[in-house]
């Protein structure tokens, strides 16, 4: 299965459309007036299915993921030097970037591949292509994406020395 996730291009916070295969809207992501990102995922039909919410105060870059409005776990940045690695505790995967973080492979505890996330390049907007192996995997997998896009926003502001608006870009 497969979901492209495309970011709007004009908002004031983060919003991202997540398409099928068939180019069919399946979720829709708006981003909430928070510190820190705080994003809420939508079903087609409207209903809130899921939350990915930046734990602000924290040594190393760290979200939680709710489930509807139940917390089911986090994915905390791992220190590492070259190649960004992620931790998830909720399902035992772990994540791995390449050292440009424009794709990375999701593996489970056997070090079987559940997703492959790759971006885009040459577009206006952060679009990633979800690969996901098994489709009852893809709102995890879709959480995951955007806590990976907004660690990295987050950090890429900083470093640029632009001030981000709580919950999203300036």
């Amino acid at each position: 299965m497969k979901l492209l996730f495309k970011q709007r291009f004009f908002s004031w916070f983060d919003s991202y459309d997540i398409y099928n295969e068939s180019g069919e809207p399946v979720y829709s992501v708006k981003g909430k007036l928070a510190w820190g990102h705080c994003l809420r995922i939508y079903d087609c039909g409207g209903t809130h299915v899921g939350t990915v919410r930046e734990k602000v105060l924290s040594l190393l870059p760290r979200f939680e993921i709710y489930q509807g409005d139940q917390m089911i776990g986090s994915v905390r940045k791992e220190l590492t030097l070259i190649r960004p690695k992620f931790n998830i505790d909720y399902n035992g995967w772990k994540v791995n970037g390449n050292w440009m973080e424009w794709d990375y492979t999701v593996t489970n505890p056997s070090g079987q591949t559940v997703a492959v996330i790759s971006k885009e390049l040459l577009r206006l907007t952060d679009t990633y292509v979800l690969d996901i192996a098994d489709p009852q995997n893809a709102l995890d997998v879709l959480m995951l994406a955007l806590a990976l896009d907004a660690e990295k926003c987050s950090r890429s502001g900083a470093m640029n020395g632009v001030d981000t608006f709580p919950g999203g870009p300036a």
